[in-house]
């Protein structure tokens, strides 16, 4: 790559959007590639705090952020619900756009605008799914290649963490917003690395407990899945598990002629680990793979050469995104 020229970003959506500037744009990778020049958010007492803390512009409209020629790309951490309409309105101003997950509420919309970005050349990238299969999930995509695994027969993930949260207004507090809570904050990055290798869901089931949360919505959540070609899979998530193990997001792939497993068991080490079973020609293959964890995902050198010009080879597509947000929506219905 050639000499780096950081691109001008502003952030939008200051509540969530302060963990993105203090871990990825000031002291994590972001750092590399992005200088923040402006942040936004409607409440215009804390856009006044961040800029004054940060030595930034503020703006508390959109439009008139998107007015800004200094500003080159956004960077959008609001809530998901009408995030896709937002995002229409950044292409409209010819912007990028890096964002967060779950991407929207709705199917339909996320497919119009990523469809739309793909059209005309702009990049809307987000931090889950990434852009690009990298780490774990580039082994994965070798090995079903390599031993011909052939198609995936079924599935079981999780992920947990532990929060004893309060109700504070946001979006996570409204069950309509965000159901199944730990299925929707946390599996969506289950469900976001798996897409690649599933087709659409056919039927969803879900179960919901509240066990410590001070909150209205769930803490403790488990999603079960059919997809239309006959893999059934499952995504257990929870706030409430203290094992000082948190966010491995553990997974067993079942395929045809072998098993796939991402940390499984105690950890051993800080990095994620892969093991594979495998069936070839009739004789069992073990191999195993340590990767580097790849922290939030945001791939923020694939968004800057992607800004820059670079073609970049994308490989989750509009429908994968879609997909996920599909299974999401029936979700909320069955609760």
């Amino acid at each position: 790559m050639n000499k780096i020229v950081k691109i001008k970003i502003a952030v939008v959506g200051l509540n969530f959007g302060e963990w993105v500037i203090e871990n990825e744009l000031l002291h994590g990778t972001g750092s590399v590639y992005m200088q923040m020049i402006a942040v936004c958010d409607v409440n215009k007492e804390k856009s006044d705090i961040f800029a004054k803390r940060y030595h930034v512009k503020g703006y508390h409209n959109l439009d008139d952020l998107l007015m800004d020629n200094d500003v080159e790309a956004v960077v959008l951490i609001t809530g998901p619900y009408g995030r896709a309409r937002l995002i229409h309105k950044i292409l409209d101003a010819q912007k990028p756009v890096m964002t967060t997950k779950p991407f929207d509420t709705s199917s339909e919309e996320t497919l119009s605008v990523l469809t739309r970005a793909e059209k005309i050349s702009i990049p809307v990238f987000m931090n889950s799914p990434s852009p690009i299969a990298a780490g774990a999930l580039k082994k994965i995509e070798e090995w079903i290649d390599k031993y011909n695994l052939g198609r995936i027969i079924g599935y079981r993930a999780n992920t947990w963490c532990s929060y004893r949260e309060e109700a504070d207004g946001s979006w996570y507090d409204d069950p309509k917003l965000c159901p199944a809570a730990p299925i929707y904050r946390l599996g969506i990055y289950l469900l976001n690395d798996l897409c690649r290798f599933l087709t659409p869901a056919d039927k969803v089931q879900v179960l919901e407990s509240r066990i410590f949360t001070k909150r209205p919505t769930a803490d403790n959540a488990q999603l079960s899945i059919l997809h239309e070609d006959g893999t059934i899979g499952s995504i257990y998530a929870s706030f409430c598990i203290d094992d000082l193990q948190y966010y491995r997001c553990s997974f067993e792939l079942n395929f045809e002629k072998g098993a796939i497993y991402k940390n499984i068991g105690p950890k051993e080490s800080e990095e994620t680990a892969l093991s594979l079973s495998a069936n070839v020609d009739g004789k069992l293959v073990n191999e195993q793979y340590m990767v580097e964890n790849e922290g939030a995902g945001y791939q923020w050198e694939v968004f800057y050469r992607a800004v820059k010009g670079e073609t970049v080879e994308v490989t989750v597509s509009p429908e994968h995104v879609s997909s996920v947000i599909k299974i999401l929506e029936i979700m909320k219905e069955k609760i």
